[in-house]
C-alpha cells in the first residue's frame, strides 16, 4: 500500500515504535505475586512431574499377569502417604487417587470395576499394564522448560509453575506510565460542566487500557492550554518509563505538547498516522523514555492505544508476540472505504458456526465514545476506493 504524503502506514508506524522500545530491567517475583508478568527467563521444573507412580483412580494396585482373580489385600495407600513396601506378587493394595504406586505394582484397577471386601478383592476383566498409573515424569522431568520467556504468566502457567516447584520467577519490571490529559476545556466528572467545557474521559481510557498490560499507572493532573503548566506536566511524566497525553498535539494554535516535547528534549520519531481516528498521533523518546501523544477526541485515543501504546507496553515487559493481537473475521455489512486512510470501524461480534461475524455501529466520529461503549471490535477497513461488501473477511482486534 503506498503511503500518504507525510503519514506512515500503520504497519510503518508500528515497526518505528518497537524498534525504539529497550526491554525493562528483570527481577525475581515470588510466584503467588506473578500472575500478569511476563517471564525474562525460562522457568524449569525443580522436579519430576508427577514426583513418583501414581494412581489417577481410587481403587487397587496389582500386577497385571495376576488377574482376572481374588487377590488379598495386602494394605492401604492414602495419598500423601509413602508406600508401605512393595507389593508382593498375587496381592493387591488398595490405593487412593495420587497414591504412591508401590514398587511391583504396575497397574491401578478402579473401584467400581472391583468386587471387595475388607480382605480381598475380585477383578472378574483383564488389566492393561500400565492403565491408571502416571508414571514418574509423565507430564515434565526435573530442569525441563515449564514456561518460556517471553510469555504473560496466567492461572495455567501459574498452576504449572507451582506444581513444579517453582517459588519465584525472574519477570520484568512492571513499566511505570505517567498520563496526562490536556485542555483548558476538560473538567473531571461529577463536577458541573460550564458553557464551552467537556468532561475529560481519556487520561481514565488509557489508565484502564495499559493497567491490563500489567503497568503501574498514574494519572497527573490535567493541565489547561498554556505552556508554563505543559512544560511543568511534562517533564514530571518524562521522569517514568512511559509518558502517554492526550490532546494537543495538531496543529491548532493551542496544540502545545508536540512543540514543548521537543524543547524538552524528546526526540520526535514520527507524527501522523495514516487511519482514521487517529491521524495526528506523536511518538518520539527521551533517553529510554516512550512518549506517546495521542489525540484529544477519545475514539482517536482509543484507536492508537489500541494500534500503538499497548503494543509498545508488551515489548517493553518483553512478551514475544507484542501484537496488535488481528483476528479474523467477517463483515456483516458492507463498508465504504477511506481513499487516503485505514479506517478502524467500531463494531459488535458475533460468533457463528463458521467464526465470527462483524457488525458496525452507527456513529463513526471521532468523539462519538459514548456510541463506542457498545463496540467489542475494531474492524480494519483498508484504504482505496469502493466498499468492502457483506461476507468479506476482515481483521479486528477485539475490545475489552
Amino acid at each position: 500500500m503506498p503511503r500518504v504524503a507525510g503519514l506512515r502506514s500503520i504497519d510503518e508506524a508500528l515497526a518505528l515504535v518497537l524498534e525504539r522500545v529497550r526491554p525493562l530491567p528483570a527481577e525475581d517475583v515470588p510466584l503467588a505475586d506473578a500472575a500478569g508478568r511476563v517471564l525474562a527467563k525460562a522457568a524449569r521444573a525443580v522436579v519430576d512431574l508427577p514426583p513418583f507412580p501414581s494412581s489417577a483412580m481410587d481403587g487397587f494396585a496389582l500386577r497385571a499377569e495376576d488377574v482376572p482373580g481374588r487377590l488379598p489385600i495386602g494394605a492401604r495407600i492414602a495419598a500423601g502417604r509413602p508406600a508401605p513396601g512393595a507389593l508382593e506378587p498375587g496381592t493387591a493394595m488398595a490405593i487412593a487417587t495420587g497414591g504412591v504406586v508401590p514398587e511391583g505394582a504396575d497397574c491401578v484397577v478402579p473401584i467400581e470395576l472391583v468386587v471387595a471386601d475388607d480382605q480381598t478383592v475380585e477383578i472378574p476383566e483383564p488389566v492393561k499394564t500400565g492403565a491408571n498409573v502416571r508414571p514418574r515424569g509423565g507430564d515434565t522431568r526435573a530442569g525441563e522448560q515449564v514456561v518460556a520467556a517471553g510469555v504473560r504468566l496466567g492461572p495455567a502457567q501459574i498452576g504449572a509453575l507451582a506444581a513444579a516447584g517453582i517459588a519465584s520467577v525472574r519477570c520484568a519490571r512492571r513499566p511505570s506510565v505517567a498520563v496526562l490529559a490536556t485542555g483548558t476545556e476538560l473538567v473531571p466528572p461529577g463536577e458541573t460542566l460550564e458553557p464551552g467545557q467537556v468532561y475529560e474521559a481519556n487520561a481514565v481510557l488509557v489508565r484502564a487500557g495499559l493497567a491490563a498490560e500489567g503497568a503501574d499507572v498514574t494519572i497527573l493532573p490535567r493541565v489547561a492550554d498554556d505552556p508554563a503548566e505543559h512544560r511543568a506536566a511534562l517533564e514530571e511524566g518524562l521522569e517514568a518509563d512511559v509518558l502517554v497525553t492526550s490532546g494537543g498535539v495538531s496543529v491548532g494554535p493551542h496544540d502545545l505538547v508536540r512543540g514543548i516535547a521537543v524543547e524538552l528534549g524528546v526526540e520526535e520519531v514520527l507524527w501522523g498516522v495514516a487511519v482514521k481516528p487517529g491521524k495526528p498521533l506523536f511518538f518520539g523518546v527521551r533517553g529510554a523514555t516512550l512518549v506517546f501523544g495521542l489525540p484529544g477526541n477519545p475514539v482517536s485515543s482509543l484507536v492508537g492505544l489500541e494500534l500503538f501504546v499497548r503494543p509498545a507496553l508488551r515489548a517493553l515487559q518483553g512478551l514475544a508476540e507484542p501484537g496488535p493481537p488481528w483476528r479474523g473475521g467477517v463483515l456483516g455489512s458492507s463498508l465504504r472505504r477511506n481513499p487516503a486512510r485505514d479506517e478502524l470501524v467500531r463494531a459488535r461480534s458475533r460468533l457463528v458456526q463458521n467464526g465470527t461475524i462483524l457488525e458496525p455501529l452507527g456513529g463513526q466520529d471521532s468523539h462519538m465514545i459514548a456510541r463506542a461503549a457498545a463496540a467489542d471490535a475494531l474492524v480494519l477497513v483498508t484504504r482505496g476506493d469502493g466498499s468492502v461488501p457483506a461476507g468479506e473477511p476482515v481483521r479486528y482486534l477485539p475490545l475489552g
